[in-house]
């Protein structure tokens, strides 16, 4: 069996002296989808951030491939790992084909620009998430669902094994978040690449999810796939509010309903 990509053990992080993640024991594997659940201000971000090493954990440790993620110079880590968060304050000015060739940048040397390979690969990435007609277009003038496939094949043209995705179907309507996560799924079986998604939507998650770490108060709750970790029990211990979970009846896969 394949090792895991990305280990988290025993990480804790926080902010000034308000401590948020607390004893995380987490592994991706390559070819797999982990989701990160909770409620809002669980962690969820923050282990983003840890994960990818924006935020240096106050204990424990974020290894990739057995490495230490914090003995990495930044340019080491960002060939390593990528990040797709929002499409929240791209330049309007620039074009998609700008903004994916940024994901080259860890592979340039001081005021190097893009040569014809990383132009090649710009252009792969584009084409694999279908964005290759967008390339000439200002970000500005793109939809949401479109600004965030651009960031998909941003963090493609890194070229980086690991993906670290927070909330990147927010505010993206039923079918730009299906397309979305159905390419997610696509690149993480076709490229093996390990990645860790930080979402809200329980259904989302069941359906497109490898693995699920549900979180609460910044640690784990429970762990393992769908079926396992979507059940009344662990979710009304978590989001404190009554909730049913029943098969659903075209895919089979753990439909989850609130209320009475």
């Amino acid at each position: 069996m394949v090792g895991p990509a990305l280990v988290l053990t025993g990480v804790e992080a926080g902010y000034s002296d308000r401590p948020v993640l607390r004893a995380i024991d987490l592994q991706v594997r390559p070819g797999e989808v982990l989701a990160i659940v909770g409620p809002n201000g669980v962690g969820k971000s923050t282990l983003i951030k840890a994960a990818s090493g924006t935020l240096a954990p106050r204990r424990g440790q974020v290894s990739i491939a057995g490495q230490d993620l914090a003995r990495m110079k930044p340019a080491e880590r960002a060939r390593r790992v990528s990040v797709v968060g929002q499409a929240l304050n791209l330049p309007p000015a620039f074009t998609a084909l700008d903004i994916v060739l940024m994901g080259r940048t860890p592979y340039l040397g001081w005021l190097e620009r893009e040569g014809f390979r990383d132009h090649e690969i710009a252009r792969e990435a584009m084409e694999r998430t279908e964005t290759e007609v967008l390339a000439d277009r200002p970000i500005g003038q793109l939809s949401g669902g479109e600004q965030q496939r651009v960031l998909i094949a941003r963090a493609l043209a890194q070229k980086a094994p690991i993906m670290l995705m927070d909330e990147p179907t927010a505010h993206l309507d039923l079918r730009h978040q299906d397309a979305q996560l159905k390419l997610i799924r696509r690149l993480a079986r076709e490229d093996d690449l390990a990645v860790l998604i930080a979402l809200h939507d329980l259904n989302l998650v069941a359906r497109f999810a490898d693995r699920v770490a549900l979180l609460s108060a910044g640690s784990v709750h429970a762990e393992g796939i769908p079926e396992d970790v979507l059940t009344p029990e662990h979710l009304a211990a978590v989001y404190g509010i009554e909730i049913h979970v029943m098969k659903h009846p075209i895919h089979g896969k753990p439909l989850v309903l609130t209320g009475q």
